[in-house]
């Protein structure tokens, strides 16, 4: 496979997950799934009652859902996940109460949203308003102009258009529930599907057809209570938001909860009005963890785990760091033990231990935080240490791979080096705009997208750092060395550079960005200058570096200056591996098995054996390449001078 076909399939699978989806997770059919569990949630006690069908037609639209769900599940998601489909059949098969469906959907649904990544939440703040003009443009004609489900064009559709004031069953709907509804539509109904409609459209349009439930009084009493500070954890995100029911909010929060809800479905800005802090985003994600493993969801438990973890501790890590190193260190410990006894279905008694833990260790963490805020010497150092770590080895690769350039005598393919880097930058741009303003992308995507490039990045560099070890062998006469680069690096070469310049500042930009963001929070007020002066003295050391190893490079007799740019771009490699790995397996798709040996993430260095045995590997690797090397090329005589060798030889 050519080198231009690995970075447009790299490209592609990197932005794949950067916009938090899988390739599976792409799939409509577990979109279908969700939408047919939404309905047998909803509509089973219409169907059944005391055990006995009191609506055949219901019934057989509810069994003929849940073996939609089973076949999908089956197909797309073997495992557990089937298992509980095939078990939600023969409960429906065996007419058990809609309290036993219920719990069954919403497990299904859970682990369906964990595994296929799927977002239940909008990218942009829905507006009521528009939702309002929407539904008068395209709702009225069925469902009426207040909802009842009395529209001009109700009476000659069967069956009728929902009513949305009917209590029973909209308690038992969110609003990602109506979201799906209007992006789908209800086969054998006159409820089409609204694709004509864009998301931001579809949300505004489900959170308006969401407040028939509640009255001006219920909105009134939420209003005063989130004014009041009364805001209940369950629902201070907007994905909390979008899946969770009016039911589900009076048993879980009471009243006042449900109150709260129907102002938040009306008002939705509020969520967004200020940003959750990431240690609180840690300790919410870590509650429904437990919450997800105490009902054996333990799909999701995890996935919620890491998000504890990726989403929310590891962007506050750096500002922590500078106040409590140790405090850093014992949560990163507790929670990947909460991971694993999560993963393997741990007693209960260790999870719940190991859960409280780690709460009361993030506790301890925000008050660190809220009564250490970083001053400006603080500020300004975190902020210089994350720029000269995340950059150090971008400027490393692309000084040297710049001054095998001007060595060689090919200033005029430097094009290709500043097309790669500047074209990194404004991906990371992009990718930065997107992920604020359209799409909603995960600390496991942010760590896949990492650890992919990463590893992408190890063979890349593998190879150049073997041909530039094979130009020290080639002969060692200055003149004849410098045709054979002349002639080497034409236009697929070339390329290859900029591909490199590309994977070494890409992989380092969004995240360095996110935790910028997450330190930004963590400032003392008036201290955000200190930042900027950090981020400016980094970049100022970091051009100085470029410098100065172009200038002394320059300088090395050739051979020596190939050995050396070679011994940069393997060990770079060795180091890449290392954090590709630990990446990947930060996002749960490699497994960790611990080593009782001291970390240097410096130079990629990690006590796991997944990363360990990747990096043995590599050292295998260069050793045979490089004995190979020694006893199969042929080795010239350093007394003679180019023109004494044979015109074949030149």
């Amino acid at each position: 496979m050519s080198f231009r076909m690995i970075m447009r399939r790299f490209l592609l699978v990197a932005l794949l997950n950067i916009a938090g989806i899988s390739l599976a997770g792409a799939s409509s059919d577990a979109e279908i799934a969700l939408h047919a569990l939404d309905y047998i949630g909803i509509d089973y006690p219409e169907a059944v009652k005391n055990g006995q069908v009191t609506n055949p037609e219901e019934y057989a639209e509810q069994l003929e859902f849940a073996q939609q769900v089973t076949r999908i599940l089956n197909q797309q998601a073997p495992g557990k996940l089937a298992e509980q489909a095939s078990e939600l059949t023969r409960a429906i098969k065996g007419k058990l109460t809609a309290n036993t469906i219920r719990e069954l959907t919403r497990q299904i649904s859970g682990g369906i949203i964990a595994q296929f990544n799927i977002t239940t939440a909008p990218r942009k703040v829905p507006d009521p308003e528009l939702g309002k003009a929407l539904y008068a443009e395209q709702c009225v004609a069925c469902h009426g102009l207040s909802g009842m489900g009395d529209g001009p064009q109700a009476s000659v559709q069967t069956p009728p258009p929902t009513n949305f004031h009917n209590a029973a069953r909209q308690s038992e709907r969110t609003i990602f529930g109506l979201y799906s509804t209007i992006t789908q539509g209800v086969g054998g109904t006159a409820m089409t599907a609204y694709s004509h409609l864009n998301p931001h459209q579809r949300w505004s349009l489900a959170f308006y057809v969401s407040q028939f439930v509640f009255n001006d009084e219920q909105r009134a009493q939420g209003e005063r209570l989130w004014s009041d500070g009364k805001r209940y954890e369950g629902l201070s995100s907007m994905a909390e938001l979008t899946r969770i029911s009016p039911r589900a909010a009076r048993l879980e929060l009471g009243d006042e909860g449900m109150a709260q809800l129907s102002w938040l479905r009306s008002t939705p800005s509020a969520i967004t009005a200020g940003s959750k802090s990431p240690l609180s985003i840690a300790t919410s994600q870590l509650q429904a963890s437990m919450e997800a493993y105490q009902s054996n969801n333990t799909v999701l438990a995890y996935q919620l785990a890491l998000s504890s973890y990726l989403d929310g501790f590891e962007l506050a890590e750096s500002g922590l760091r500078a106040v409590d190193t140790p405090l850093v260190k014992s949560i990163e410990i507790k929670m990947l033990a909460y991971r694993a006894a999560v993963k393997i279905s741990e007693n209960n008694t260790t999870v719940t231990s190991l859960h409280n833990e780690i709460q009361q260790l993030l506790i301890q963490a925000s008050d660190t935080l809220s009564t250490k805020k970083l001053n400006g010497q603080a500020a300004f150092v975190s902020a210089m240490v994350i720029l000269l770590r995340e950059g150090l080895e971008a400027i490393l690769i692309l000084a040297a791979l710049a001054s095998v350039l001007i060595k060689s005598g090919r200033r005029d393919a430097l094009l290709y080096l500043h097309i790669g880097w500047i074209s990194a930058l404004l991906m990371g741009a992009a990718t930065w705009y997107l992920a604020s303003h359209v799409i909603t992308i995960s600390g496991a995507s942010r760590e896949i997208t990492e650890g992919a490039t990463a590893l992408l990045a190890t063979v890349v560099l593998l190879y150049v750092g073997f041909w530039l070890h094979g130009k020290t062998h080639a002969v060692r006469w200055q003149q004849y060395v410098r045709e054979r680069i002349q002639k080497a690096l034409h236009g697929g070469a070339l390329w290859l550079l900029a591909g490199i310049a590309f994977l070494a500042v890409y992989r380092e930009i969004f995240e360095t960005v996110l935790f910028y963001q997450a330190l930004y929070q963590q400032v003392e007020t008036g201290a955000s200058s200190s930042l900027s002066a950090g981020i400016a003295t980094a970049s100022v050391i970091l051009l100085v570096m470029t410098w100065v190893i172009l200038r002394t490079s320059l300088r090395l007799p050739l051979r020596l200056f190939f050995q050396v740019n070679s011994a940069i771009m393997l060990i770079l490699a060795f180091t890449f591996a290392g954090h590709g790995i630990a990446a990947l397996q930060e996002a749960g798709v490699i497994p960790i098995s611990g080593v009782p040996l001291p970390e240097f993430s410096l130079l990629g260095i990690y006590p796991t054996w997944q990363s360990l045995l990747v990096q043995a590997g590599l050292l295998v690797l260069f050793v045979a390449y490089f004995l190979y090397e020694r006893y199969t090329r042929p080795q010239a005589t350093p007394e003679k001078s180019v023109h004494e060798m044979p015109a074949s030889q030149r």
